[in-house]
Parts: structure tokens; C-alpha cells; sequence
């Protein structure tokens, strides 16, 4: 036995809990969690257990969860879950996408009070999730399975994102319903969207022809942006606009067509989700 192993044999075992918290504490906070979940409902303890507690990481877990949900008879469960855990294999980064994924709802969404709530019942979570290996896959060239994925997530989730859109960590995708990510889109990190965005393309145009959002971009609910254009770091987008030229950084657009009618009014959109826009008298334009 090496001398490490026999170190933590001589460790009590809140000292090695503590540890293992330390070493992934968005784990051991949602173990935890779900914990209290299944002892405060029992008829959901079976659930609870089968999804979280019976898995060693967070990644296994997940795994389990959303193969269960997007396993059908043309692809069952299990062959998907050994999908996921070769991706999050090959591309250890996932998980790090995942553990700052469920933070920015934890911390973003006032609806939200743990780890895992979004974690068992959020779709637009699950959805982002289940995209993250749809990606893995594109870039791997195993693109019927990738677009098999995205056409299960669009049905059980209502989110459809191509495989081959580049979206980074850090974002919350709020309800999920209705949100369309296109081909050539570019979402950066720390960017917050809710239901029904839409980042499209303007026809029938090929390469590259969908919005790059930048850091820390919030979009309101039911927001179109359309075509290879900028939307600008730590701008906001009024909900239903329509956005069909470049958005500045630290901006406010609104409208059909969206205009520019202030400032981001904060350093950080994306976490303020400050959604209440007051039209500027000044004489900001796109």
C-alpha cells in the first residue's frame, strides 16, 4: 500500500469528506442536497438515489441522467450513456463546462436555491449538458450520432442547437423552451439567455452566417438575432427584438428593428439579469 493510501486510511472519514468537498465542492454541495431531497420526499428517494447518490463524480451522474431521459428505441439508454462517458473521458474540460454551467444558475436564477434542483429537473440545463457532447461528437466526425443527439434534444427539450454552434461555460440558458442555435453561431462565456431565442441566419446564404455573442451578454426572452453579426460583450438585448446589425459592447438594443437606447446599465448583464429597460433620450444608434 503506498504511503498516501495508508495516510487516508488513517484519516477519519469527515476529514476525508471534507477533502473530496474541497477538491470538488459543486459535488459534494448537490450530494448533499440531494440528500435532504430524498429524505424530505420519500416517493422521490428512489430517484434521487438512481440519479445521484449511487455515483461517485458528478460526470457519472449526468451521465446516467440525461441518457435516461434522451434514450429511445431507435438509440436505448445505455448505449447513450456510454456515449457520455466516452466524452467526458476524451475531453476531461466537460465537466469543468458542466460545474460552471450549474453555478451560473445557482447564482444567476432567483428561483433557484441548490445545486440540485437544476440539476434533476431544468431542461434548459439538461439541454446545454446534452449539446456539450453533441459538440464533442461533431468535432470528432461522428456527425450522425451528433445530429441523432440534437434531434432527441430538440423533442425532449424543446432546445435545438446545431452540433456544430461553439458555446463556452458559464451560461444559463433559462427555461429552454424555443431557443434555436444555428450552425456558425458563437456564444461566449458568462452569457445568460431565457425562453425563445432565436440565433439564426438571414436566408440561404452557407458559411458563416450566424451572431457571435460575446462575454457576458444577457438576451431577453423571445429575442431574434439574425446573421454573421457582433453582439457585443456585456451588451443586453430587450426581450422580442429583432437584432439584424452589429449590438456595441456595454450596450442596451431593443425593438423590431432593435436600436440602440442606452447603456448595459451594469458591469455584468449576464449576472445582474436586470430586464427592465428604460428607452435613453439620447442619441445612441447602431
Amino acid at each position: 500500500m503506498c504511503a498516501s493510501m495508508a495516510l487516508m486510511e488513517k484519516r477519519s472519514m469527515p476529514v476525508i469528506a471534507e477533502m473530496f468537498a474541497t477538491c470538488d465542492p459543486v459535488w459534494s454541495d448537490l450530494r448533499e442536497e440531494a440528500v435532504r431531497m430524498a429524505a424530505a420526499e420519500p416517493a422521490l428517494a428512489s430517484f434521487v438515489h438512481a440519479t445521484i447518490l449511487n455515483h461517485e463524480r458528478l460526470e457519472a451522474a449526468l451521465s446516467y441522467h440525461l441518457a435516461q431521459k434522451l434514450g429511445n428505441d431507435d438509440v436505448g439508454a445505455m448505449q447513450l450513456r456510454q456515449v457520455f462517458d466516452q466524452a467526458f473521458a476524451d475531453a476531461p474540460s466537460l465537466g469543468d463546462d458542466v460545474r460552471a454551467d450549474l453555478s451560473a444558475i445557482f447564482e444567476r436564477d432567483p428561483a433557484v436555491n441548490t445545486y440540485v434542483e437544476p440539476f434533476l429537473f431544468f431542461k434548459g440545463f439538461h439541454a446545454l449538458q446534452a449539446y456539450r457532447v453533441t459538440h464533442w461528437l461533431w468535432l470528432k466526425g461522428r456527425k450522425p450520432m451528433a445530429l441523432h443527439f440534437q434531434s432527441r434534444i430538440s423533442e425532449v427539450f424543446s432546445l435545438d442547437a446545431h452540433p456544430a454552434a461553439r458555446i463556452g461555460r458559464g451560461v444559463m440558458i433559462d427555461h429552454g423552451t424555443g431557443v434555436v442555435i444555428g450552425e456558425t453561431a458563437v456564444i461566449e462565456d458568462d452569457v445568460s439567455m431565457l425562453h425563445g431565442v432565436t440565433l439564426g441566419g438571414t436566408g440561404k446564404e452557407q458559411g458563416d452566417r450566424h451572431p457571435k455573442v460575446r462575454r457576458g451578454v444577457m438576451i431577453g426572452a423571445n429575442a431574434t438575432i439574425l446573421g454573421n453579426i457582433e453582439v457585443g460583450a456585456y451588451s443586453r438585448v430587450g426581450a422580442g427584438s429583432v437584432v439584424l446589425t452589429a449590438v456595441p459592447e456595454r450596450c442596451t438594443v431593443a425593438g423590431v428593428p432593435a436600436k440602440v437606447i442606452g447603456c448595459a446599465g451594469c458591469d455584468q448583464p449576464s449576472h445582474e439579469m436586470n430586464q427592465l429597460i428604460e428607452e435613453y433620450s439620447g442619441d445612441y444608434q447602431i
